[in-house]
């Protein structure tokens, strides 16, 4: 589970820097093209940077929260799990045991 959560982080990063050079990309050949000033171009990048920060951030905090509520719900039902074994344990010991020897008996 944990190596498919990297994997998926990883390949969301990756798409951005894809994407960034896409970006990047774009705007050059607007420039080149004299559609869009330097400045703009410069400013377009970092508005849409920001964005992707933001993006990503609200992304690893949902992901963060959705993994702390599986593993709270995976350790209550381990809890659960494990108490009813402890029960079962009891019980099967409570039949091995020898019966109490009564005082004055051989």
């Amino acid at each position: 589970m944990i190596d498919l959560i990297k994997k998926s982080l990883l390949a969301g990063v990756g798409a951005a820097l894809v994407t960034k050079e896409k970006v990047e990309e774009t705007l050059g050949e607007l420039v080149r093209e004299g559609k869009l000033s330097t400045a703009d171009a410069r400013l377009m990048a970092e508005k849409i940077a920001e964005q992707g920060r933001r993006e990503f951030e609200e992304l690893a905090a949902g992901l963060g929260a959705k993994l702390k509520d599986i593993a709270a719900r995976t350790e209550a039902a381990t809890q659960t799990r494990v108490a009813a074994l402890e029960q079962r344990v009891r019980v099967l010991e409570e039949k091995l045991a020898p019966p109490p020897s009564r005082a004055g008996e051989p």
